[in-house]
């Protein structure tokens, strides 16, 4: 398997467009929807639901990268799984909908 890796021009390019990127990587192999969750109390289940961004890949590389342009956005994230990415901070979220928008 070969590494992926940006050429110094190429990483120019992203330097410069962040957003951009986290739109193209999000578009092809992303998913912004619902996340809905039930807590257990003692008065019974509780339902809540806030919006979250889920980034999946097989590559390492290209994980590494999704990561990288997010810290350059100021996104926090974290890793769900081993080969998914997840933004689920409201604010966070809120800050990559700045730059992802709507998949058509």
């Amino acid at each position: 398997m070969r590494n992926i890796e940006l050429q110094p021009w190429q990483r120019t390019v992203v330097m410069a467009n962040p957003g951009r990127l986290a739109r193209g990587l999000f578009h092809s192999d992303g998913y912004r929807g619902i996340n809905r969750v039930r807590a257990r109390l003692a008065e019974g289940d509780r339902w809540y639901e806030y919006p979250r961004y889920l980034f999946t890949n097989e590559s390492k590389d290209i994980l590494r990268l999704c990561g990288e342009t997010l810290d350059q956005l100021g996104v926090a994230w974290c890793f769900s799984r081993p080969d998914v990415i997840s933004v689920a901070r409201r604010e966070a979220v809120a800050r990559l909908d700045e730059f992802v928008g709507p998949k058509y």
